[in-house]
């Protein structure tokens, strides 16, 4: 097992990661942690399908707890994070929670993103009886499918970003609908809730193409896309995305095509700007959080955008080539920050205090946005164990990614019969 320990950095350091501004914010006294590390298992896709969400998961993790260190730790205790690969596998993913709960000795676990790792994961978690703390996607925790151990405190689900973004995409793009979506659990939400939310817009969904998360050629899919397409909603994820979108190109060539909407998962890792990429020119995007640094920027997302290593334009600060996974990221860095709200609330002292940590998890609401919500505020639902936000549509424009529309958080609320409070630990 890899552990990283993030025991008490220099202050230069924090300054250099963090940008002065938010180090300041941060660090009362510049006083560091010193008691007994609380120790986060980090569930990790570093390989597998997953694997370039993986290492940005890792690093965003990491730099959240070399600032809460440096500001004295959760409760005066030390943030040590333990990171294990679960190779994207659903089964591996399961004996992963059970070595970071077990001989690990971790307090609590967070981490993976894939939602049929999330699946195959939880009920072992739940088993267990160990917080575990999701950031991925699917409508899987809010459905009521999982267990009271499991939560997603820092990013919305598919459900809910489809509600808010539906109306946009049928008032501005196009009414008939076909989706192309990967052929699993995060997949069918976008399938199911698309299609359900379609004709409430005055629209439908025409077709539906699933395609296996593994595939790594697709021109064969293409012709399955009816004529009298408008819209051609996508939605693709893993290492073969960027072959996925050169192909839809290619097929379409410079003849007419449908309006484009993609989730941003489609181009995660992958720069806009790319070679054979120039199709996508006028099309737009869902993000969850913007690649680009947008005009309104604040100065929490300068000083995130310095801790994590990432520029103004969503890569590497020491490599332009390395593009982030900036959309999902955010939410490792703030599910962390969750987590020291949850403890500091709880008194949490050790396993011993579990449940009381759930417990406190569910009565937090209101999460405001600043330095521990870069990507702005956010409300949880403590029954149904989800976080709601708001949504980002972006165009691409000259090759970069543009913010053309944001949703409100109230977009994306939903009623829901599920309350975990009710059911035992």
């Amino acid at each position: 097992m890899t552990t990283t320990s993030l025991f008490a950095p220099s202050r230069r350091r924090v300054l250099q990661g963090m940008g002065a501004g938010l180090a300041t914010a941060a660090l009362p006294g510049h006083v560091f942690a010193q008691g007994a590390p609380l120790k986060v298992g980090f569930q990790l896709h570093r390989t597998g399908i997953g694997a370039a969400y993986g290492r940005w998961y890792e690093r965003t993790a990491t730099a959240a707890a070399t600032a809460i260190n440096a500001a004295g730790g959760i409760a005066g205790r030390p943030v040590e994070l333990l990171f294990e690969d679960d190779a994207t596998d659903p089964k591996r993913g399961a004996e992963v929670v059970e070595k970071l709960a077990g001989p690990a000795a971790c307090d609590l676990i967070m981490g993976t993103l894939f939602s049929h790792v999330v699946m195959g994961s939880a009920p072992r978690a739940g088993e267990l009886k160990v917080p575990y703390l999701v950031c991925s996607e699917g409508y899987h925790v809010a459905s009521g499918a999982l267990n009271r151990w499991t939560l997603q405190p820092a990013i919305t689900d598919v459900r809910s970003q489809i509600q808010s973004m539906a109306p946009w995409v049928a008032a501005n793009l196009g009414k008939k609908v076909t989706l192309i979506y990967p052929d699993y659990a995060f997949g069918h939400d976008h399938r199911d809730f698309f299609t359900a939310a379609m004709p409430g817009q005055g629209g439908e969904v025409i077709a539906q193409i699933g395609i296996p998360p593994t595939e790594t050629s697709f021109t064969r899919y293409f012709p399955q896309i009816p004529a009298e397409t408008e819209v051609l909603y996508h939605v693709m994820v893993g290492p073969a995305v960027l072959t996925f979108v050169k192909e839809l190109g290619e097929f379409y060539g410079t003849g007419a095509r449908p309006q484009l909407f993609g989730f941003l998962d489609s181009l995660e890792a992958v720069d806009t700007a790319t070679p054979g990429l120039e199709f996508l020119e006028g099309s737009h995007f869902w993000e969850g959080h913007c690649r680009m640094k947008q005009a309104d920027a604040g100065e929490a997302e300068t000083a995130y955008r310095a801790a994590v290593g990432v520029d103004d334009m969503g890569a590497s600060v020491s490599d332009p080539a390395d593009i982030s996974t900036y959309s999902h990221m955010f939410s490792c860095w703030e599910t962390l920050y969750f987590i020291k709200q949850a403890v500091e609330a709880s008194g949490y002292a050790g396993v011993a205090d579990r449940e009381k940590l759930v417990e406190a998890m569910e009565a937090i609401s209101d999460l405001p946005a600043g330095p521990e919500r870069p990507q702005g505020g956010m409300v949880f639902n403590g029954k149904t164990h989800q976080a709601f936000g708001t949504q980002n549509i972006s165009q691409i424009q000259g090759g970069k990614l543009l913010r053309v529309h944001q949703t409100s958080l109230e977009d994306g609320m939903y009623a829901n019969d599920t309350d975990y409070t009710a059911m035992s630990f």
